[in-house]
């Protein structure tokens, strides 16, 4: 856990340190090489809503709804007070647990953001495997939650049909 929260600030400032680049207001390449001392740069913010990807890069947005649990305070922040159903993935270092992760993410993805999925490593958080133990009595456990109740779950792996099922069910189609 402590090598995530280091991850995690180290992604931040380094974040934070390129979050503006000098952009050059002509539009010739030629320019953009110039050693005049004058400068010709603005600054743009790359956290403003206004602005424009290059051509070169494709207009599509994926909204990130895959994510580790990080404590029991991110747990309740993320999947007990979501507004969307979440599917919570406890897992550990077994063979299955690795197999259904990706099989799980990918029905998911196919859901366009109308489902999140939780991932919970039961090695690093013991306290949410007990405290959703009944539920968790062997991984991987998928356990599907709307409004902070319980309302699926499933032990074991499952196929692609299956999984893609049991998310539809879960979203209400």
């Amino acid at each position: 856990m402590a090598h995530r929260l280091l991850a995690r600030r180290i992604w931040t400032h380094a974040a934070n340190d390129i979050c503006f680049l000098p952009v050059s207001t002509a539009t010739t390449a030629s320019s953009c090489f110039s050693t005049s001392l004058q400068s010709t740069t603005t600054r743009v913010s790359f956290r403003s809503a206004s602005r424009t990807l290059p051509h070169s890069l494709p207009h599509i947005f994926y909204r990130n709804v895959s994510f580790n649990v990080q404590d029991h305070e991110d747990f309740t922040e993320r999947v007990i007070n979501s507004q969307l159903p979440v599917l919570i993935d406890f897992h550990a270092w077994c063979g299955p647990c690795k197999i259904l992760g990706p099989r799980l993410e990918k029905a998911v993805a196919k859901q366009k953001g109308r489902v999140a999925m939780a991932k919970v490593d039961i090695d690093d958080h013991t306290d949410l495997a007990i405290e959703y133990g009944l539920q968790v009595s062997a991984v991987p456990t998928v356990i599907a939650m709307r409004g902070g109740d319980i309302v699926g779950q499933f032990v074991g792996i499952k196929d692609d049909d299956e999984l893609d099922s049991f998310v539809s069910k879960i979203i209400g189609q």
